[in-house]
């Protein structure tokens, strides 16, 4: 097998090592989800702290940050990349100065794809609308007005479901409800899942700082680690036009770019499938 000159140039291990402190030291406890644990001496994360988030061994971790550590393999790499939240070139040279190839960056799109445009369009009495990796309602059809309202009127950074659902007090009765805490964990464990899907997005990491700042219900279901791209989940409410309404909310993931199509599929010939027409049709002109 041939030597990688990268890993075996003199300096490597050194440079590896300081890159390591550098970007461990920038880190906070609240930035990355968990616990200040008191008064600390120095700022930023603690290695045992890296190593919990990485998934290594903490002895394994203070042998690299030391230099003296064997060539970490592209696993690692990847573990410690997402554990210390480096961004698309930070990982890049990561990779670089420990002589493997980076893998390719994957970024979010905010870009409808014009067959999700016609789809959302067809479904006429069906509420469904579309958001992209961290939550931000990119596009809905007319009848979803009557559920998340008329996002026209907001301007586009300010249209994120996560934004709207923790400005609610931690101290709100909202929060005792259990479909309403089950529904904000599913959304907090698919958020976790698009960061290490896309660690080096700015926007993703800001919503997470952001958050962390302002909400402890946030935080405590951030500092859970729980991690599961979102799936159906039943949901029950009374609509103040149309009432009591039961139906299946289907997120369909368009991998490609990290959007989700939401759709609220109600069963044939139910009640709700009757609310949700009745609901198109107000919107008909007469």
């Amino acid at each position: 097998m041939t030597a990688n000159p990268a890993a075996s140039r003199p300096g490597a291990r050194t440079e590896l090592a300081e890159f390591l402190r550098t970007r461990r030291a920038r880190l906070s406890p609240a930035q990355a989800g968990l616990a200040s644990g008191g008064q600390r001496r120095t700022p930023g994360l603690r290695r045992q702290e890296v190593a919990q988030l990485a998934g290594i061994s903490i002895d394994y971790y203070i042998r690299l940050e030391q230099a003296r550590g064997p060539q970490p393999s592209r696993q690692v790499l990847t573990s410690l990349a997402r554990a210390l939240m480096l961004t698309a070139d930070e990982r890049e040279y990561l990779f670089k100065i420990t002589g493997q190839t980076p893998p390719a960056t994957a970024s979010p799109s905010r870009d409808l794809s014009p067959a999700i445009s016609y789809l959302l369009a067809s479904l006429i009495d069906v509420p469904a609308y579309v958001v992209d990796a961290k939550y931000d309602i990119l596009a809905w059809n007319p009848v979803a007005v009557h559920f998340i309202g008329d996002l026209s009127t907001f301007a586009e950074g300010e249209r994120n479901m996560l934004r709207w659902m923790f400005a609610q007090d931690d101290n709100d009765s909202h929060w005792a409800e259990p479909d309403a805490v089950a529904f904000a964990r599913s959304l907090v464990a698919d958020l976790r899942a698009s960061r290490a899907s896309y660690p080096g997005d700015h926007g993703i990491g800001n919503l997470v700082t952001e958050l962390l700042a302002t909400s402890g219900t946030f935080t405590a279901m951030w500092r859970e680690h729980d991690v599961e791209v979102r799936r159906r989940v039943m949901k029950r409410f009374v609509h103040p036009l149309v009432g009591p309404l039961e139906f299946e909310c289907q997120v369909l993931h368009i991998p490609e770019c990290g959007q989700r199509l939401i759709v609220y599929c109600a069963a044939p010939g139910s009640s709700t499938q009757h609310a949700f027409r009745e609901l198109a049709g107000a919107l008909s002109p007469a």
